[in-house]
């Protein structure tokens, strides 16, 4: 914490720039800095400065409030600061014998001039007085006003790095951007190399780019960051620098995914689409005795570990240049501190929905230069179908069989939907949705009412809000090929004397005849599986696509099942997750 405050008072001190100046004579071309941020949707801006005697001051002020009241009030902060050198310099002279009292100080005359050198009158409001490049006089003193300059307020690493894949850090600034920061990184020094004799820690890398992956030659070697703030227009902010908690570990060798990632090296052209499914696995599943015992026994501890499974997950997903991602089981904390920061990194937006009393949920990202996000729809299953006059008759279809219809209502479950725009070709947009439906083996027919939810809200947003756009339906849907609900999805129907209906005996049994306008078709086909674990393997995941107005380019192929099957099932320290991710092309008709 000190290091960071006295990094901080440094960076407040003299600046080397020479920006235009006003008032009286030529400052010196060495200035220091008066920081001032300024938000419109804020009522007080506060400044920043460093007084001649060393002292920092952090003053906030109305942004309304006139500018004379503001340079008065640093006025009487400066001769505080002269008052405490006085008294500390007539202490010294009382110890050592001299004589003669310190003089009186003088309140400095403090003046703000505009950067074409006029003075700024003291009844203009604050807001509208600190403009950037502005000189502010504090007796002898110049300071060049920077008015919202580029600040990182966040700068983190992976708590795990491992050799081979990409170190991603959590990058947080205010009027910055992350692809307009500058990024450096540093390797620990080895006693091997004569650098700690040489008073050297660390040793700069080649890598200047935003994500670093180490090489084999960097196992057992701390990695640092050191990352400048810019927003593009060739304003930079002081740097911070961060160090990584621990050394860089060695990886686990060959994964399942890298074969799959030789047909994904580049990004689609425009005219097409690479859409990826994949359920990950939560944090909040995968951390739990009954899984390290009872579900995965056969998958060493570490490789359940969140840190490590995030090394993994984001060298697979990165390597498959995707321009839409749906996933499922996303922790909030994995969303929010790895995976958005990563996948940004490589060009790609998320949305998150988290579902209802649960620390996992629903993330959609897609590629930032093809698509724009024209429109959200995320619902809750439950409290849609209570409160939306969409599905009123269903309600009171429903409302008939009260078992079936109180554990629909328990359930969490979520439907993500987002409207996107092609930036090349406006006239193209999709209405992507995503979701994870209810998993018990014999909830098939709670699963057909969701399935039912998810397909009217999807007509609703792709028939009356936005006519005739293509649907891409992604998600982990807990149904083989041969259940009601991937009937239902698949053929636009479902009857009411399905086997479905009676998936948990008699007592819930639940008749209703139920359809939609869309024909849909699973653009990876039927896999004989999409989730593999030790007590079962089957198709649960499905990339369903409008094939009125989408066809498939290609289907990425699965891992062998030698593959899979290497470290007896999933997740494994070769993969992440417990389901594999689904990956195709798409092209409109």
């Amino acid at each position: 914490m000190w290091r960071r405050l006295r990094s901080a008072l440094r960076s407040l001190r003299g600046s080397p720039a020479a920006p235009p100046h006003g008032g009286g004579g030529r400052p010196p071309a060495a200035m220091e800095r008066a920081v001032v941020r300024c938000v419109p949707s804020e009522p007080k801006l506060s400044l920043r400065f460093v007084l001649p005697d060393g002292s920092a001051r952090h003053m906030q002020r109305d942004q309304e409030e006139p500018l004379g009241r503001a340079l008065a009030r640093i006025a009487t902060n400066a001769a505080k600061g002269q008052g405490k050198a006085g008294k500390k310099s007539k202490k010294a002279r009382a110890e050592g014998g001299a004589e003669g009292e310190a003089a009186v100080p003088a309140v400095p005359a403090v003046r703000l001039f505009s950067r074409d050198g006029a003075a700024v009158a003291e009844e203009v409001p604050n807001a509208a007085a600190w403009q950037d490049g502005a000189v502010l006089h504090i007796g002898d003193a110049r300071y060049r006003v920077e008015r919202n300059p580029p600040a990182l307020t966040e700068l983190r690493l992976p708590r795990s790095l491992l050799a081979g894949f990409p170190v991603c850090p959590k990058v947080s600034a205010e009027f910055a951007a992350p692809q307009h920061c500058l990024f450096r990184w540093f390797r620990e020094q080895r006693p091997a190399d004569g650098g700690e004799a040489a008073g050297e820690a660390w040793v700069e890398t080649a890598a200047a780019e935003r994500v670093f992956t180490p090489s084999n030659a960097l196992v057992g070697l701390r990695l640092k960051l050191r990352c400048t703030p810019g927003d593009g227009e060739q304003r930079y902010g002081p740097a911070l620098e961060v160090e990584s908690s621990g050394p860089v570990e060695a990886g686990p060798g060959a994964c399942t995914f890298d074969a799959r990632h030789l047909y994904t090296k580049k990004v689609c052209g425009h005219g097409s689409v690479r859409a990826v499914s994949y359920n990950i696995l939560a944090d909040t599943y995968a951390q739990t005795e009954f899984s390290r015992t009872v579900l995965y026994p056969y998958c060493a501890p570490y490789a359940l570990e969140i840190d490590y499974r995030q090394n993994l997950l984001k060298k697979e997903l990165a390597g498959y240049s995707a321009d839409l991602i749906c996933l499922q089981e996303v922790d909030k904390s994995v969303f929010v501190d790895s995976l958005a920061p990563a996948l940004d990194a490589f060009g790609l937006e998320g949305l998150f929905k988290i579902k209802e009393k649960q620390h996992e949920g629903l993330a959609t990202f897609y590629r930032r230069d093809k698509f724009s996000l024209l429109s959200q729809h995320d619902i809750a299953f439950s409290e849609a179908l209570l409160s939306e006059p969409l599905h009123k008759e269903l309600c009171e279809q429903l409302a008939k069989y009260p078992l079936v219809q109180e554990k629909v209502l328990q359930r969490s479950s979520v439907l993500q939907v987002s409207v996107l725009q092609s930036t090349t070709d406006p006239a193209r947009k999709l209405c992507v949705a995503n979701t994870h439906l209810y998993w018990h083996p014999k909830g098939g027919n709670i699963r057909l009412i969701q399935v039912a939810v998810a397909m009217s809200h999807i007509q609703h947003i792709a028939c009356d809000l936005y006519p005739r756009i293509p649907v891409i339906f992604c998600g982990d849907f807990n149904s083989t090929p041969s259940s009601g609900a991937y009937s239902f999805i698949s053929s636009g129907g479902i009857a009411e004397d399905h086997e479905d209906w009676v998936s948990n005996g008699e007592e819930e049994r639940c008749s209703m005849s139920l359809s939609h306008p869309f024909k849909l078709l699973s653009a990876c086909g039927e896999p004989a599986y999409t989730n593999y674990v030790g007590g079962f393997h089957g198709c649960l995941d499905y990339i369903f696509i409008d094939r009125n107005a989408l066809e498939v380019e290609q289907v990425i192929p699965l891992p062998s099942h030698e593959e899979i099957t290497t470290h007896q099932a999933l997740p494994s320290v070769s993969h992440p997750s417990d389901h594999i991710a689904l990956i195709c092309d798409l092209k409109w008709k």
